[in-house]
């Protein structure tokens, strides 16, 4: 693929648009965007009449997924073309990027135009980025990074690190989300409680508790959901577009869609591993089933279905923090790595355990990868839906095939998922990037570094 063009041809198969299903549909493209969406002989015709055509007969064609959720630089050594390489082998087209990186949080303009040059030298899919504020004195580069095109803000209620991934104190994020309320742009939260979690983990450390199932035990619900309430108020005093990172509680799903029914714009995500994994898994995973919110039980998991199901939460994201092996490898678990990687297993587990299990809808299914991630972000002029206008960006599925979680194929630097050994049904036959074949199942890896390019905020 040319840098910052695409392909022309057709897509055939089972075409999921944001309304309907077309069972036996062509899509139309044209220099990479889509030009038209058949059906029936309009369909038919469109097939006979090129000569290139990707996707098939019987093959799910689903708009590519809009991962809004990847930490592509926490580890130096992933860089985007390890976090782009896995996207576009897992179906994801476009990633947004999170701002964490180490040693250079994205909190200056001067941050985000570096990192979109980085963007045209290493992405092999479709790159939106995130930004972040410092605390102190961070709200003065909010409107620097807004015109710079970041496509909404993460900022954490909880201190991972006090440069990389600070907490933002209450009154400085009230005068944050004033400004970005002002520019309306989204802002999401990591929301969990360090007093409370602190306080558990010292107890647990000095009672010699530090099996793997302890990190769960320390971070009980009520220091999420504590969290999400001081969020969502200091949100509504503002009149932000709001977020909530990486959701594990049904009752924090309730928490936002309560204020949401009272006037807030507020949206939120769930990840995979609250759907497929639960507190049951880390004796098995270990240091590997480490992540912030802790993996919950399976009453909890089973209400997220719920929730993604009946359209309470909007899009489920990956978090993939492509932490290397070595960073998971201490026997206390309060001093391993806390994340997992997961970009390219994001839409494998959701299609599997959700669509092809009876879970989700087809329609619902693209809603939660695609068309609201890409919606909330205010990237929708591009991306997250088979619609005329929009870029050719597809994930073809395979419904005869059946995904194997297998660590020697991933394409993260991490070299290691806490997936392994698990299988979903449907294989991804191909990902399409504005037209052109990133991977397939038959050739593997095809895009390359400076195939992808920055996708900017569109309002």
């Amino acid at each position: 693929m040319t840098r910052g063009t695409g392909g022309s041809g057709v897509v055939r198969g089972r075409i999921v648009t944001p309304d309907r299903v077309i069972d036996d549909g062509a899509v139309v493209i044209e220099d990479g965007r889509i030009s038209a969406v058949l059906e029936g002989d309009a369909a038919a015709a469109a097939v006979a009449g090129t000569t290139r055509v990707l996707g098939g007969p019987g093959l799910l064609v689903l708009p590519g997924a809009v991962d809004a959720h990847v930490h592509a630089f926490s580890e130096p050594t992933e860089t985007f073309d390890g976090a782009t390489a896995a996207a576009a082998a897992g179906g994801v087209t476009t990633i947004i990027d999170m701002p964490y990186d180490a040693g250079n949080p994205i909190n200056t303009a001067a941050a985000v135009a570096g990192k979109r040059e980085r963007i045209q030298a290493e992405a092999r899919v479709d790159v939106a980025l995130h930004g972040t504020v410092r605390p102190r004195d961070g709200v003065r580069d909010i409107d620097g990074m807004i015109d710079e095109g970041v496509s909404g803000f993460k900022v954490s209620l909880f201190e991972t690190d006090p440069v990389r991934f600070p907490r933002i104190p209450s009154d400085e994020l009230l005068e944050a989300f004033t400004v970005m309320a002002a520019r309306g742009v989204r802002v999401g939260v990591h929301a969990e409680d360090g007093e409370i979690i602190s306080a558990l983990v010292a107890a647990a450390k000095a009672a010699g508790r530090t099996a793997p199932l302890d990190h769960n035990r320390t971070r009980p619900p009520v220091s999420e959901t504590s969290s999400v309430a001081l969020g969502l108020e200091v949100a509504a005093a503002a009149d932000v577009r709001f977020h909530i990172f990486h959701a594990s509680l049904p009752d924090t799903v309730t928490l936002v869609t309560e204020k949401a029914a009272h006037g807030l714009d507020a949206t939120l995500e769930t990840c995979p591993h609250y759907l497929v994994l639960t507190e049951d898994d880390m004796d098995r995973l270990g240091p590997f089933g480490k992540i912030n919110p802790p993996l919950r039980t399976a009453d909890h998991a089973a209400g997220m279905w719920a929730a993604l199901a009946d359209g309470r939460i909007d899009m489920v994201t990956s978090d993939h923090a492509p932490w290397p092996v070595a960073k998971k490898g201490f026997p206390e678990i309060f001093d391993n790595a806390s994340g997992a990687p997961g970009v390219q297993t994001l839409v494998p587990i959701v299609v599997g355990a959700g669509y092809f299990e009876g879970r989700l809808s087809l329609l619902r299914t693209a809603a939660v990868l695609a068309t609201n991630p890409a919606r909330a972000f205010g990237i929708d002029h591009r991306k997250g839906a088979i619609a005329v206008g929009l870029d050719a960006d597809f994930v073809v599925i395979d419904p005869a095939g059946t995904t194997e979680i297998d660590e020697m194929r991933m394409y993260s630097t991490a070299t290691w998922s806490p997936y392994s050994g698990m299988s979903f049904p449907g294989l991804i036959h191909s990902t399409i990037v504005r037209g052109e074949e990133a991977y397939t199942d038959a050739a593997g890896l095809i895009a390359e570094p400076g195939d992808g390019v920055f996708i900017g905020r569109g309002r």
